[in-house]
């Protein structure tokens, strides 16, 4: 699949060239017979023999990039000055701060604060931890833990490397959600050390958002921490993705006018992502599925299956399908992806059912070229944002940790998961819904709050009260109001 020229890729290339002439049309024809983009050409300083140009140009990887620059080179009476990567000066410092809520303007304010003042809200907190989620930032903190070994696409990379990512996933959060999330890169990769880490570190935060931890150990790492911490754990690799995949499966079945319990679904990975879809597809009605990992379908009677394998050959695979991906897919109404790219073509989707659904999420490149299933496939959809339909766990963990915050939710559940994949869904009204549209935009002013308030619905309706104290809260006139900070029990 030919990769087009993104903003991801953009460039700035400062030239000096010639006042009169035709340098300007010559800059943006040896730009587009590149094959890139001009997005942008700005005069910065003009003199009577030169101008200073800034052209922003979008290309199609770094290389590309390289290859636009060395065209722009060699016109004549072109001086090339500064060339800059738009993506790394965004980065650059890092792209997230720590800033205070309250003004320090005076000793009075530093008083309160800070010390003296501050030891009597500590003492409120000895004696009564659970205040900590009102008067802390705790109630409305989520930790982004990572250990670096699974990032993107990019493989075992490391904690340092790792720290944009979780950097950027903290801005989502604030962004989208209102949420503060602190990155935390833990440099081990031993499972005990990160248990024992996060568990340690818990007591600031009202939810854990693991992130880019490798399979199997991402599996052990979070039902060990559901199981120590009263706060919800969740890993976006998996359950993220799953939630979209279940909302953008609700919309296409509309779609094509299928239900969810008649489908056969063939999967492709069953790695982290793969294993939280199929699980939740199966919660969600799915009778009928089929794995694939790169040895072929997974059944009972392969001798290689480590413990997570095993429960996908229990759980799927009702016909004792043997063979190859691309035989498990001839008959299949739905495929979806998150394994490799390039591993079906077209002919392999021409064998599967009438008004077939294809999810290729595999990032950046899919499982099969999005524009060659789009010729037999009835609905396709894709990880990437140049294609209708994209896949993105930005639609999803925004909302659900609000709602998980709101609720003071001590964990989270597949209940919950389901209620937060059909309110996505809805965000879609049926007047919009096509094979083009069956997931909303990360912009859509909807999704979040939408999310967010099923979510917190759902925890709220499988909770158990606990008794609240009537005490009056040190420092504050009258009793506590326990409305708008629920106490839950999970």
């Amino acid at each position: 699949m030919a990769t087009v020229p993104s903003v991801s890729n953009s460039i700035t290339v400062r030239l000096e060239v010639p006042a009169r002439g035709n340098a300007v049309s010559a800059i943006t024809t040896a730009v587009e017979s590149s094959g890139g983009s001009v997005t942008g050409l700005d005069v910065t300083a003009s003199g009577l023999e030169a101008l200073r140009i800034d052209v922003t140009v979008a290309a199609s990887s770094v290389a590309h990039g390289e290859e636009i620059v060395e065209k722009l080179r060699a016109i004549d009476g072109v001086a090339i000055g500064k060339v800059s990567d738009r993506t790394f000066l965004m980065h650059l410092g890092g792209k997230i701060e720590m800033s205070s809520k309250l003004p320090i303007r005076n000793r009075d304010d530093l008083s309160m604060i800070y010390t003296p003042g501050v030891a009597r809200v500590c003492m409120a907190i000895a004696e009564n931890p659970e205040d900590a989620r009102r008067l802390t930032i705790k109630r409305n903190s989520v930790a982004v833990v990572t250990d670096g070994s699974a990032v993107l696409g990019l493989g075992n990379i490391g904690p340092a490397a790792a720290l944009p990512v979780m950097e950027g996933k903290a801005a989502l959060f604030k962004r989208f959600a209102g949420i503060d999330a602190w990155p935390i890169c833990l440099d081990t990769q031993d499972t005990d050390e990160i248990v024992a880490i996060v568990k340690a570190i818990a007591p600031g935060f009202a939810g854990i958002n693991l992130e880019d931890i490798s399979a199997p150990r991402c599996f052990e790492i979070e039902a060990r921490l559901r199981e120590a911490l009263d706060i919800p754990v969740f890993h976006d690799d998996q359950h993220g993705t799953a939630i979209v995949v279940l909302a953008a499966l609700t919309n296409a079945l509309k779609v094509v006018g299928k239900e969810i319990g008649d489908i056969r679904v063939v999967m492709s990975g069953a790695g982290a992502a793969g294993t939280a879809i199929l699980k939740l597809l199966l919660a969600a009605g799915v009778e009928h599925a089929t794995v694939a990992d790169v040895r072929g379908v997974v059944h009972q009677g392969r001798d290689d299956l480590n413990d997570s394998l095993r429960w996908i050959a229990e759980h799927t695979n009702r016909s004792g399908r043997t063979g190859s991906l691309k035989e498990a897919v001839e008959g299949a109404d739905v495929f979806i992806g998150v394994s490799a790219p390039n591993v079906l073509d077209g002919d392999d989707l021409a064998t599967m059912a009438e008004n077939a659904i294809v999810f290729a999420l595999a990032n950046p490149d899919p499982e099969v070229d999005p524009a060659v299933a789009r010729q037999t496939a009835a609905v396709v959809a894709t990880g990437r944002s140049d294609f209708p339909n994209q896949i993105n766990n930005v639609l999803v963990f925004p909302g659900v940790f609000r709602g998980l915050l709101d609720a003071q939710s001590r964990t989270v559940n597949t209940e919950m998961m389901i209620a937060a994949a059909r309110a996505l869904a809805t965000t879609v009204a049926d007047d919009e819904l096509n094979a083009n549209y069956i997931i909303p935009s990360v912009f859509h002013k909807d999704v979040a709050k939408t999310v967010a308030s099923a979510v917190r619905e759902a925890a709220l309706a499988g909770a158990q009260e606990a008794p609240v104290p009537s005490r009056p809260t040190p420092g504050i006139v009258g009793t506590l109001d326990t409305s708008a900070f629920p106490v839950v029990k999970l």
